[in-house]
């Protein structure tokens, strides 16, 4: 029996039978025992902010070994580990229930999307799209705290005025916070006094977008017309786009962060700068808010 093997199997009947009766039955050390214990707790303390990105490597590509989770951490997240660290970091926080785990049943909502095929994407076949017909959304992770802790953006845009009209942010990439988003969303429309009844919502197909809290609330409470990516980023180009350049304008601001409430704090920020003041060049070097104002503006005029 390996040292490794003894610690654990000391670990899970010490607290029955003791430890010092452990140690002799197995004749291990005592100072064998406490340094994998300090070592243990180490280990936790220096990697703690790995775990959540490994987990979510883990949950992505539940069949990865050590062999290709070592250069997925590298090479996509940019954190460069041993295998040999990999492994403990393994054991230690048992992520092997995460490999495991079967992957839900398909929704009866997403069915419905999947069997409809490329009718459940209103956007692709359109050809003229108006100031407020179309907009699109997705959740986007930032990184703050020096790139150690993760919260999940999900803004709201227009498609022709380029406006973010809400937006939110969180822990987790849930229905709670998407709905948080779609009502700042519904409050900028009545300030800007515009309808979202016939306004399509277009997003990708992640179990937020299908379940039942924002389909009955867009499509059934509020009359928004839903469709779907099916290929994913490539049909939301104008939500990757988006994310793309708020990201990297901001995330130096963003890793400065030290908690949720900052971070907050520097997104709204964001937003408002990015919707009053940013020249956006296909609304003729305005900001969102500018242009929308005199398209309102000429169409009063002409009313």
């Amino acid at each position: 029996m390996s040292t490794g093997e003894k610690i654990e199997l000391i670990s899970s009947v010490k607290d029955e039978y003791g430890l010092a009766p452990a140690l002799r039955v197995l004749d291990l050390p005592r100072a064998t025992w406490y340094y994998h214990e300090k070592q243990k707790i180490s280990y936790e303390q220096k990697y703690a902010h790995i775990r959540p990105i490994l987990e979510d490597v883990l949950r992505e590509h539940p069949s990865y070994g050590i062999p290709r989770i070592t250069p997925e951490l590298r090479e996509r997240h940019g954190r460069q580990i041993n295998h040999k660290v990999i492994q403990e970091l393994l054991h230690l926080w048992d992520l092997s229930m995460i490999r495991k785990a079967k992957k839900p049943r398909p929704s009866s909502i997403r069915q419905v999307i999947l069997a409809a095929g490329d009718k459940a994407n209103l956007v692709k076949s359109m050809t003229e799209i108006g100031l407020f017909e179309v907009s699109y959304t997705d959740f986007t992770e930032l990184r703050y705290a020096d790139g150690y802790r993760k919260a999940y953006l999900m803004p709201i845009i227009g498609h022709a005025c380029k406006i973010a009209y809400g937006w939110s942010l969180g822990e987790s990439a849930d229905s709670v916070l998407a709905i948080e988003a779609w009502n700042m969303a519904k409050k900028t429309f009545e300030r800007l006094g515009i309808g979202c009844e016939g306004m399509i919502m277009h997003h990708d197909l992640d179990s937020v977008y299908t379940g039942h809290v924002w389909t009955g609330q867009l499509l059934l409470k509020d009359k928004v017309r839903l469709s779907y990516a099916l290929d994913g980023a490539k049909d939301n180009t104008e939500m990757e786009s988006f994310n793309g350049h708020f990201k990297q304008e901001g995330n130096s601001l963003f890793l400065d962060a030290v908690d949720m409430e900052e971070l907050r704090l520097v997104v709204s920020r964001q937003m408002n700068y990015y919707n009053t003041k940013r020249r956006h060049s296909s609304l003729g070097y305005v900001s969102p808010m500018d242009y929308v104002k005199s398209v309102l503006s000429v169409r009063k005029e002409h009313n």
